[in-house]
């Protein structure tokens, strides 16, 4: 199994998650704390050469995959507010 530039995203948001609920932290905060991840994804893929790709396609790569997530999160968020309130 190789590691690609998605496991070390969805390894490092799923770490930020875990810290978050655990620090009750507001939910505010969720887009800053992509930014975060990004910045430490795109490092390590780019230190690591994960999947050869030049650091701008990682950094990118970084950026799509964490803001894509927070939008999912988002997404789920109002689905379930939606359910709840007999929509």
């Amino acid at each position: 199994m190789s590691i690609s530039v998605g496991i070390i995203v969805t390894a490092l948001t799923l770490l930020a998650g875990e810290i978050t609920k655990l620090l009750n932290v507001d939910s505010k905060w969720i887009p800053l704390q992509n930014i975060i991840i990004t910045i430490l994804a795109s490092i390590v893929c780019i230190v690591f050469n994960v999947e050869n790709m030049s650091a701008l396609e990682t950094i990118l790569t970084c950026v799509f995959a964490t803001m894509g997530a927070g939008g999912i999160y988002d997404l789920s968020k109002l689905a379930k507010n939606k359910e709840n309130k007999g929509v």
